[in-house]
């Protein structure tokens, strides 16, 4: 079990994909998200940017957590970074069960990388924000 802590860096990146809205909208699924992304949430819902702010920490450390119990191989800062930011977005339910998890489990760092493309559709359609998430994220993995 890994015990390592979301950056700065790594906070920046979801910051730069997840803005901040006060009112609750459907986003490319038709789930109703509010703040930084956070669910659930439903039309009309209504929040403080305090509230918003509050959600992100307690989403993130969420991930964090997930990234620390279910990767078994180190990791560096961006590596780790990398993934909190996939799974922020993505879900643990998700991460848990992914080809990335499993591979990176059994050392091929390389092939774990090459699995953040494949979670670029919504809705079985490429999302062009999903896609630049996903290379920032390759990248943020690979440095």
């Amino acid at each position: 079990m890994l015990n390592m802590t979301y950056s700065k860096n790594g906070l920046k990146l979801t910051e730069r994909f997840e803005s901040c809205r006060l009112i609750a909208y459907q986003d490319v699924r038709g789930i109703y998200t509010i703040g930084w992304g956070h669910t659930p949430s439903f039309s009309g819902m209504t929040c403080t940017q305090e509230q918003a702010d509050t959600w992100a920490m307690e989403d993130t450390t969420v991930a964090q957590r997930a990234v620390n119990e279910l990767v078994t191989v180190p990791l560096t800062q961006g590596e780790f970074d990398a993934l909190v930011d996939f799974v922020y977005n993505v879900g643990q339910g998700n991460f848990k069960h992914s080809t990335m998890l499993e591979v990176l489990n059994y050392g091929n760092y390389k092939k774990a990388a090459e699995q953040f493309d494949l979670w670029d559709k919504a809705g079985g359609k490429i999302v062009a924000g999903l896609l630049r998430r996903r290379e920032a994220e390759t990248q943020e993995f690979n440095s």
